[in-house]
């Protein structure tokens, strides 16, 4: 099994929709790249922890590679767009991947490369190394399935 921890907004959203892809084993929500190993989501809504929102992907890399999980990433929010997704404003809404391995990190930078071509050089994605992961809070976690979404 592989890990793949992204940033692209909210966090609800985006665990569901992985959560359906052929190879996603489970999915978590939680808070990365931030100052501190644990956080709450009160503060990391105040904009002071340099945390973001992010999704932990654990997947069967057999079934489906990092790159298709990328690709899928890119597919289902803004990269262009800094701080934002939607109506959703604050660094904790940033667009990120979390590199776990510097086979990761060479797929993740030659994918926005690639990418960048099509977007006019506009895609904004950071690309660092995992940094202070913690899992949010449990009413967050499948919170569409939790609410019948």
């Amino acid at each position: 099994m592989e890990i793949a921890i992204l940033a692209l907004g909210c966090f609800w959203g985006p665990e569901e929709k992985f959560s359906k892809l052929g190879g996603v084993v489970t999915t978590e929500v939680g808070y990365c790249g931030g100052n501190s190993k644990s956080t709450t989501y009160e503060d990391v809504c105040s904009g002071t922890t340099n945390h973001a929102e992010v999704v932990k992907i654990e997947f069967d890399e057999k079934i489906i590679s990092f790159e298709k999980i990328l690709n899928f990433f890119f597919d289902i929010h803004d990269p262009t767009t800094l701080n934002r997704q939607g109506p959703d404003i604050g660094t904790q809404y940033r667009s990120e991947i979390f590199y776990t391995s510097e086979e990761q990190k060479k797929i993740a930078e030659n994918l926005k490369l690639e990418l960048n071509k099509k977007f006019d050089g506009k895609i904004i994605t950071n690309i660092s190394k995992l940094n202070n992961y913690c899992k949010a809070e449990e009413y967050h976690q499948k919170y569409f399935q939790k609410r019948n979404l």
